[in-house]
């Protein structure tokens, strides 16, 4: 595929390294089993057997079972992963929004792991880190040879305790320590303010435990500030996903009571559902709903919903569910793609697995696996275009992703020209001054896809993307 994955992950949330995954937590267990392979577990104990009694030293004989767990899981998909003691801990404090951490979304790049922003009031914030710094070292050890989830478990620790990144900062040539104390961060999930009078924005970054209450209070505010909304524009850019009820709920705030947001399919009956817009299916009980005391008029307010290639997975489900209502103009750059769903079944107290058992579908039965949401109109990252769009890793970059299961997929020869291109404009690019090269802040005042949002719902000329078209599906690569 001609570049490195990148799989992005949360400081903290080491488990949710590629966090593109929308969650189901069930604990239902499957009843029956089938028939096991005699021969190949019987290749199993005897592997297992060589190992313990010839391997050059003495083994730890749980670590090989573990690993062996992990490998297994992980060969299915980029999704499905074994949790042991500590990463049981780190998994459920990521679907909650709150861990103990510096504090940054990363990335891994040659080996080393990259900065792509520090987290808004985190310590990492605080103390100076910037997009695209490298991290070298983490306290004495080399983070080259290490995997994500490794580098971030160094990274992580008890509250008020010190780590030391050692950082390498590309346009400034210069390598440098940076001791920061680590603190339990509390990731906002829910941003929003009105534009102008009429006009709002609210965005949500990541599906979490609390999303759907801050969602309604933030709506809430928007409407005591201007209760005559003419126009609300959602943002789910770079918005990697996370609980599947959370997206219902949100899809849920804009559609009729009772429409189909989502339906999943699998092979167990469990995994057979269609969720609706009904607070039973948000919550999964009945009871106090955060939605409910939210204006009428949210049902039928004009709604633009950006996404670009970092869009996944839950924010997949809301975009493909107001799109197919025809609720909402889905405007931006074509969606990552990711259309299956994982679930954690518990082995123990503190073990677990959290597993694709199903794909999912839009209200209208498309599966968007390995292609994404196409937008109805068409937006650039800029008014100059999308220089650096290629380099963004989608779902069909992933190694084993899952196929969509509705026909085959097709390549893109120009995929990797755009690449190369897209790399020698950056190679450009880090020659600037930092001052010129630093992308707009989602919601700011000169946020081009915002702007362009805003005079969709206007009825104002909307600058169209020249050279986006719909994106195919990728051939499977295993």
């Amino acid at each position: 595929m001609g570049q490195k994955l990148k799989i992005a992950g949360w400081i903290g949330l080491g488990v949710m390294a590629g966090a593109l995954t929308t969650v189901s937590l069930q604990t239902v267990a499957r009843s029956t089993l089938a028939p096991l392979p005699l021969e190949e577990l019987q290749q199993l104990a005897a592997v297992f057997g060589m190992v313990k009694t010839d391997y050059v030293e003495p083994v730890d004989e749980k670590k090989l079972i573990t690993e062996a767990i992990a490998g297994m899981v992980s060969s299915l998909d980029p999704h499905s992963q074994y949790f042991d003691k500590k990463s049981f801990k780190e998994f459920k404090e990521g679907t909650s929004g709150r861990f103990v951490g510096v504090g940054i979304e990363i990335t891994q790049e040659d080996g080393l792991v990259k900065v792509v922003s520090p987290i808004e009031g985190s310590p990492a914030f605080r103390a100076g880190l910037k997009p695209n710094d490298l991290i070298t070292r983490v306290d004495d050890t080399a983070v080259k040879g290490l995997t994500l989830n490794e580098a971030v478990k160094r990274m992580r620790g008890e509250p008020n305790t010190k780590v030391v990144l050692t950082i390498y900062r590309k346009d400034e040539n210069r390598t440098f320590p940076v001791t920061i104390i680590r603190e339990e961060i509390k990731q906002q999930s829910v941003r929003g303010k009105l534009i102008e009078p009429g006009y709002a924005w609210i965005r949500v970054s990541q599906f979490q435990e609390q999303t759907v209450d801050d969602f309604a209070r933030k709506l809430d505010e928007i409407y005591k500030q201007d209760p005559a909304i003419k126009g609300l524009v959602l943002d789910l850019r770079n918005d990697p996903g996370g609980l599947l009820n959370a997206a219902v709920a949100v899809s849920a705030t804009f559609l009729p009571e009772n429409v189909t947001v989502v339906s999943t399919n699998g092979q167990t009956p469990d995994s057979k559902q269609t969720l609706k817009a009904t607070v039973r299916d948000y919550l999964g009980r009945d009871g106090a709903d955060p939605l409910k005391k939210l204006p009428a008029g949210l049902k039928k307010v004009p709604l633009i919903v950006l996404v670009n290639e970092g869009s996944a997975s839950a924010s997949e489900i809301v975009a493909g569910a107001l799109q197919d209502h025809k609720r909402a103009t889905i405007m931006g750059s074509q969606t990552f793609g990711k259309g299956s769903v994982q679930t954690f079944r518990p082995l123990g107290p503190d073990t677990g697995l959290k597993i694709t058992t199903s794909r999912y579908y839009t209200p209208s039965g498309k599966s968007i696996q390995a292609k994404g949401i196409v937008p109805d109109v068409m937006v650039d990252d800029t008014e100059e275009g999308s220089p650096y769009a290629a380099l963004r890793t989608r779902e069909a970059d992933l190694g084993k992703h899952l196929a969509s299961g509705q026909g085959e997929e097709v390549k893109d020869p120009a995929r990797e020209q755009a690449r190369d291109e897209a790399l020698k404009r950056l190679e450009e690019e880090s020659r600037k001054p930092l001052s010129e090269r630093r992308p707009p802040e989602f919601g700011s005042e000169k946020d081009f896809q915002l702007i362009q949002a805003l005079n969709q719902l206007k009825g104002r000329p909307v600058l169209v993307s020249k050279t986006q078209v719909e994106r195919k599906e990728e051939p499977k690569e295993n």
